[in-house]
């Protein structure tokens, strides 16, 4: 990574003032950093003027200024002083994220990141617009919670790494379209409906102080420039970060999240898109749903002869088949956690291993010909019991239901489709490389993602998960201003599709629902995935068909028909 930041430090000795020579202080102190660092047509902060005259004497005319791209100086301070530091933010719907680093070396002093307190006023990116519409003071309550969870932030990295949060300097931001506009208290209400007009489509640099961030004085904020409407700056930051636009081979870069954002092409062409897979991937809308935190389920594995579960949480290292549950048992052979609930990667799996067993159909139910004492139908649709009760912290047995199942096939429809679209308008049918990018995509299961249908067919070696790829993308433009430059040159480049108004978006959902899918091939994949039952005329299992259709409600039946 190339170092060279926005903010610098000079130590310079200045000219002492003199009977008869007229320059001013500040214009003494211009002409010492143009004789000795070549920084000319400078400007300074009124701030720093009302106490440079005092500075520049405390120490006998020897300081260290601090200055903002060769052309602003923040901060003059008495002697010789070392120190810059910068924050780097990928403000996601659910998580925010920070990288506390030294401008001088790109050293990571600290990381920290803050659940965002944006949820309690919707889940998914609609919900918040809904929010700030329909309540006069909604944009109002969803700025200043992410201000304050960005002031916390910040001086909670300030504090692990052993500085002031008042010593950093400069930030860069990186966010969806409507992260970006709640943070910068510009209402949202345009993104809601087409044509889904921005604010502001470029980068832009913003005062820290009139944002009202407890940053240094004179700290800039640096928000990296968006695509389109629904394709922002986080997918900006993951682009100059993975650098997709600069290989031959043909790259599907996929953020996964609440608002999935998909970038196809290579360097000589590249289309963008964005898809509304909600927030089922991160826990939500599942039964017994949970984020990432110690109890919650992440891998799962189902034998497929005698289709029993087996499972790890985390916390716990060893996988539950592993576990002693008797009340005679040592303490060392117990779990140090139960289960709590199942979280994103971990739904993936469950998802994948059943349809592998067979407990699961391609269709996305469950299999009533599957005679497994863990599938239960107690239940109108059925579910599966993952965890028994001497498994869980509450005591209740942890189901997979068929509504589980439901969800988390709408989101990865819903992404597989806004990727297909791209393949499409590029008249495509494989691509060379998959990178899953976002907190949640470092988690996922590249197998079990292909297995689910989360992603086109690829070989399952070039399917690589590479992180918070929108963090790092930040991280790099705080420490290297030419990406900033970069940024803006792509978000011209690149084509945006808006797949709300595609009229092949429909047909491609609903191919998707199936797993993998409904038509596509998944070569790379094959022997692995499980053989489909014997078709009646109707396309579906005459014994499956006729058990489903005994054990749906009549509403159900009604509305199918």
């Amino acid at each position: 990574m190339t170092i060279n930041p926005a903010v610098r430090q000079y130590y310079i000795e200045v000219d002492q003032a003199e009977l008869g020579e007229h320059r001013g202080d500040w214009g003494r102190l211009q002409d010492a950093l143009a004789a000795k660092w070549g920084l000319t047509d400078l400007q300074i902060e009124l701030r720093v003027l009302r106490t440079l005259q005092a500075t520049l004497r405390q120490c006998k005319w020897k300081v260290t200024v601090t200055v903002w791209h060769e052309r602003e100086v923040i901060d003059v301070q008495p002697g010789y002083v070392e120190g810059t530091y910068g924050l780097a933010v990928d403000i996601g719907s659910t998580t925010v994220a920070g990288y506390l680093c030294d401008l001088r070396t790109g050293e990571i002093l600290a990381t920290e990141s803050l659940m965002n307190p944006q949820v309690v006023y919707g889940e998914d990116l609609m919900s918040r617009i809904s929010y700030a519409v329909e309540h006069s003071d909604g944009l109002e309550r969803m700025h200043k919670a992410i201000i304050d969870t960005l002031n916390k932030l910040s001086a909670q990295a300030a504090r692990s790494a052993g500085i002031r949060a008042r010593t950093i300097h400069e930030a860069v931001f990186v966010g969806n379209t409507t992260m970006v506009h709640l943070l910068l208290g510009i209402h949202p209400v345009e993104l809601g409906g087409a044509p889904f007009a921005l604010a502001n489509r470029d980068g832009m640099d913003v005062s820290a102080r009139e944002m009202g961030l407890r940053l240094h004085p004179g700290a800039r904020v640096h928000v990296l420039p968006a695509e389109a409407g629904h394709v922002g700056a986080d997918n900006v930051g993951a682009l100059i970060a993975e650098e997709p636009y600069k290989r031959d081979e043909i790259t599907l870069l996929v953020d996964v999240g609440t608002n999935a954002e998909i970038v196809l092409g290579n360097r000589e062409w590249m289309f963008s898109a964005s898809s509304p897979t909600g927030p089922a991937f991160e826990g939500a809308q599942i039964k017994h749903g949970m984020r990432a935190a110690p109890g919650a389920i992440e891998r799962v594995r189902v034998d497929p002869i005698s289709q029993e579960p087996r499972f790890r949480v985390i916390g716990e290292e060893r996988w539950s088949d592993e576990w002693d549950l008797s009340p005679e048992a040592a303490l060392s052979s117990q779990p140090k956690m139960l289960a709590a609930g199942i979280c994103g990667s971990g739904i993936i799996e469950v998802v994948a291993e059943l349809f592998l067993a067979g407990v699961l159909l391609a269709n996305g139910r469950f299999n009533p010909n599957c005679h497994s004492p863990r599938l239960r139908w107690d239940t109108p649709q059925g579910a599966y019991e993952l965890a028994t009760a001497e498994q869980t912290t509450n005591g209740q047995p942890l189901l997979i239901t068929q509504s589980d199942m439901r969800n988390i096939q709408l989101a990865k429809a819903a992404l597989y489709a806004g990727a297909k679209l791209l393949m499409n308008r590029a008249k495509i049918k494989q691509v060379d490389r998959v990178i899953l990018a976002g907190s949640f995509g470092s988690y996922i299961d590249t197998k079990h993602a292909m297995i689910l249908g989360l992603i086109p067919n690829c070989d399952l070696a070039h399917v690589h998960a590479v992180g918070n790829a929108a963090g790092d993308g930040a991280r790099i433009a705080l420490l290297n201003k030419q990406k900033r430059t970069e940024a803006q040159t792509l978000v011209e480049w690149v084509t945006y599709v808006e797949t709300a108004v595609d009229p092949m978006f429909q047909e491609e959902f609903a191919n998707a629902i199936h797993l993998p899918h409904a038509s596509d091939p998944y070569p790379h994949i094959a022997e692995l995935l499980p053989k489909p039952p014997p078709l009646a005329n109707n396309g579906t299992s005459r014994r499956t068909r006729q058990t489903v259709l005994n054990r749906q409600p009549q509403s159900e039946l009604a509305n199918e028909q």
